[in-house]
């Protein structure tokens, strides 16, 4: 996560004091582990899958993507901290041990958050899922409903664009969404960059033509919180789009905590004007890459 957050420059960002207080991230996964890099900020944790009382994450999923977004790095002195180290955190368990979910339980988690976002403050909604069933489809339209009715109740809502490229119309749902945004990655590393083999973040347009992603993040070999459970030490690395969507989050959350009156709509425009461009086609990287000092500006 150091070499991330240089190259995004939130390294600088954090040095201004802009940390993340005050604002509140959901997010929506496999649950979480009682890492030391986050638990002290998480202020609710409910189990859609297993209605445990206590906190559990049985795929490991979930404790990462929570730490790109909001670690501390205290286990690591600093050197894994997350995004926006000191926001709050909610996380609601919807996906099971083998990383799959059932659509009530989505659906019951997103109507949680709406009727809750007032009492935890909650301004950003993570969901680094995606489903490649044709949104066409019924269930389909209404994950895309759904995570439309968040963002019309004015939160921001971040998605991941999945991990089924290179070719096109392969984003996964509800990235297909033409209100949320949807993040896809790069591979930074080495001297192939995003031409890369690796590359296989899901590319647009959707079937209804929509240009996806929005924009785009490090998703290559992240390191961050592990399930301490199964893994038996504090970190550990994953890469793809579910890897970059936190990051995003993590910005919004730094952008939100600087200027907590800015809507959805303008924290989505801001990205647009702040990202920037690869040289990639629209479809490959969205606006371009995430920059936070451009962000913050």
């Amino acid at each position: 996560m150091n070499r991330v957050r240089k190259l995004i420059h939130a390294d600088e960002i954090h040095r201004q004091g802009i940390t993340g207080r005050n604002v509140t991230a959901v997010i929506m996964d496999s649950g979480i582990c009682a890492h030391p890099d986050y638990m002290d900020r998480v202020v609710y944790f409910k189990d859609f899958i297993g209605k445990k009382e206590y906190y559990y994450d049985d795929a490991s999923h979930g404790s990462h993507v929570t730490g790109i977004l909001g670690g501390n790095g205290i286990m690591s002195s600093g050197k894994y901290r997350g995004i926006a180290p000191e926001c709050d955190l909610v996380h609601l368990k919807v996906l099971d041990r083998d990383g799959t979910g059932k659509m009530k339980d989505a659906i019951a988690a997103m109507d949680w958050v709406i009727c809750n976002r007032d009492k935890f403050n909650i301004r950003v909604l993570n969901f680094s899922v995606g489903t490649a069933m044709d949104d066409e489809e019924e269930e389909g339209r209404r994950l895309v409903e759904w995570v439309e009715k968040v963002w019309d109740a004015g939160i921001t809502v971040i998605v991941a664009a999945g991990n089924m490229g290179p070719q096109s119309g392969t984003v996964t749902i509800p990235g297909t969404s033409r209100k949320v945004i949807t993040v896809g990655f790069y591979d930074e590393i080495g001297k192939e960059n995003v031409r890369s083999r690796q590359f296989f973040s899901g590319r647009g347009p959707t079937s209804t033509c929509i240009c996806k992603p929005e924009i785009t993040a490090p998703g290559v070999r992240i390191v961050s919180c592990s399930n301490l459970k199964s893994a038996g030490r504090y970190y550990s690395v994953k890469s793809g789009t579910s890897m970059a969507t936190p990051i995003v989050s993590g910005a919004v959350c730094l952008l939100l905590s600087q200027r907590p009156w800015l809507s959805n709509v303008e924290v989505k425009m801001r990205l647009k004007s702040a990202a920037d461009d690869m040289g990639l086609p629209r479809h490959q990287q969205g606006w371009g890459r995430l920059n936070l000092l451009k962000l913050m500006g």
